[in-house]
């Protein structure tokens, strides 16, 4: 709001003017998704696969609390005490931690891709409240991902996967049932005859590691993948969530509602969210480069990675002082071990700290009020007027040198 309020009160403001347009991508807001679906139907493949080509942060609650163990946080101590104590981690925790992820900051600069919430469990918030705490969000989600399925079909695929107790891989039914395997493969044969050598080479890709290891015998069948608790699932979503989601999704514009066909492979679903053009303005983080060296930094980015014909890195308006540095108030000379590139400018940081928090999200560090370059002052006037009294008050409130 406070951006549109600014382009309203300055009419004629140049778009095309260098500084204005780094401006408003910086302010602009970053595209977020929400992946929905009955169980099973594949919301977290996808998901996945998207947040890993377009770089939006995958949040999900296997993930969320996976990732908050490793990092060792408040909350993921405490999923780790649950755990030990052969308790399970209880769904106000759970919910805290996502909506906690939600407002981190690489979310704010490279927006999210949210799958499983709201959840079929109303152990802390119903389905209503979830979807409430959704649309309340600082950051909304701006397209909604429809994943639709029968549900014969549906639970046809669910009671047919396998998971391996070692790697915890989950296979479908046409990566384990030996006759499936045998019928695939004679047709493949049939069909490539002609190509013996293509046929060696995608043999050779496509074969499964389990495959190879002969383990196919110690697949089993988790509880929730029998037929009759797939049955379950997917009617307690039918009688839970399906009337809140479509009364939100009937909310929604139909440009940003996506509806895909459930029955299609992984591969596929991707394939067709990308023709959908989902997200045509989604902002991209300029690759990040490391060199030893200035001078071997602006001859190695010179042609390397051109974002147009005859464009040409060039340094940050602050040269090599750290900008994070100088959002804090002090004046550090970066180090150019630590330099990184984003929108076409070199920006040299003066810690790993400094570097990794950056990275997470560089906007608050370049928007205004921006912080200026190291400013010199000169104090001059005749003796005994107060020179090096005005020189030490200056230096002591600005932080600077004499």
């Amino acid at each position: 709001m406070a951006s549109q309020e600014k382009t309203q009160a300055q009419p004629f403001a140049d778009i095309f003017d260098e500084d204005e347009a780094e401006k408003s991508f910086l302010l602009s807001k970053p595209t977020c998704l929400l992946i929905l679906g009955k169980p099973g139907s594949g919301k977290k493949t996808l998901a996945r696969k998207l947040a890993q080509v377009w770089k939006w942060i995958f949040i999900e609650a296997l993930e969320v609390i996976q990732t908050n163990i490793n990092e060792e946080t408040e909350y993921g101590l405490k999923c780790q005490e649950l755990l030990f104590k052969g308790q399970s981690i209880s769904e106000e925790l759970v919910t805290e931690m996502i909506l906690k992820k939600l407002e981190s900051p690489e979310v704010a600069h490279f927006g999210y891709i949210l799958s499983g919430f709201p959840s079929l469990s109303e152990e802390y918030l119903t389905v209503p409240q979830q979807i409430e705490k959704i649309k309340n969000l600082k950051l909304k989600p701006d397209f909604l991902i429809n994943i639709k399925c029968p549900d014969y079909d549906l639970c046809q695929r669910i009671s047919g996967q396998r998971q391996h107790p070692d790697s915890g891989q989950v296979y479908q039914r046409d990566q384990w049932d030996s006759d499936i395997i045998e019928k695939h493969k004679k047709e493949k044969d049939q069909d490539e005859e002609e190509n013996e050598e293509e046929q060696e080479e995608e043999e050779e890709t496509a074969e499964d590691p389990l495959r190879m290891s002969k383990s196919l015998h110690q697949l089993v069948q988790r509880p929730e993948d029998i037929l009759e608790n797939a049955k379950e699932r997917v009617g307690t979503y039918k009688d839970r969530m399906l009337h809140p989601l479509e009364d939100w999704m009937a909310e929604q514009d139909s440009e940003y509602l996506i509806e895909l066909d459930g029955n299609q492979q992984p591969d596929d679903l991707f394939a067709a969210q990308n023709k959908a053009n989902a997200a045509p303005d989604k902002n991209y983080l300029c690759c990040y480069c490391c060199f030893k060296k200035q001078d071997e930094l602006f001859r190695a980015l010179s042609s390397y990675k051109l974002l147009a014909p005859r464009y040409r890195w060039r340094r940050s308006r602050w040269g090599k002082a750290c900008p994070v540095a100088l959002k804090e108030g002090d004046i550090v000379m970066g180090s150019p071990d630590l330099a990184v590139s984003f929108l076409g400018r070199m920006y040299v940081l003066s810690s790993p700290q400094a570097l990794k928090t950056f990275l997470l999200n560089p906007r608050p560090y370049l928007l205004p009020p921006m912080p200026l370059p190291p400013c010199k002052v000169l104090v001059f006037g005749p003796p005994f007027s107060g020179r090096t009294t005005i020189c030490n008050l200056i230096a002591h409130n600005w932080k600077g040198e004499v």
